[in-house]
């Protein structure tokens, strides 16, 4: 597992949103359930989502850097969670609703290297009832190596993804 629970198997002390709002989701980057998956676990910090991962030797691109494709992935699935817990919060909801990447770009300002923590930012820059702009940084070592803005969508009944994450 690469996410920032303990590596020696004890239970993390609090409940990322993944798992509490989407214990069974499957999805590569944040499904708790999925055994090969990214595994990221965000948490709510004000009026931000923030995560730490950590990179395992078959997420590199070459020798000590993280590939750019799990570096997306990491930012696409942490902003797609800032949108949904935005959304829930506005809306007054128990539960977020179920929001999909409608637009997403991932800028790579420099190599990721997989030494040490990573630490994942995001927030919400505008939206409206079904939607929201998100902005997202991939930090390593105190540096910013990736940047990112998405657009995620809440979607309703008759969506392929419709409370399938």
């Amino acid at each position: 597992m690469s996410s920032t629970s303990p590596q020696d198997g004890a239970a993390p002390a609090a409940l990322a949103v993944q798992e509490r709002y989407s214990p069974k989701s499957i999805c590569f980057g944040c499904g708790p359930a999925n055994e090969k998956g990214l595994h990221i676990r965000s948490f709510l910090e004000g009026d931000a989502l923030v995560a730490r991962w950590r990179a395992e030797p078959h997420h590199q691109a070459f020798p000590g850097m993280l590939n750019g494709g799990i570096t997306g992935a990491l930012l696409d699935c942490h902003s797609n969670w800032m949108a949904a817990m935005h959304l829930m919060k506005a809306a007054g909801l128990q539960q977020p609703p179920c929001t999909v990447t409608a637009e997403f770009a991932v800028k790579l300002k420099r190599p990721t290297p997989v030494d040490g923590e990573l630490t994942i930012r995001a927030h919400v820059v505008e939206s409206t009832s079904d939607r929201a702009v998100v902005d997202a940084t991939l930090d390593a070592n105190g540096k910013v190596t990736a940047t990112c803005r998405g657009i995620f969508v809440a979607v309703k009944e008759g969506h392929p993804a419709y409370h399938r994450w």
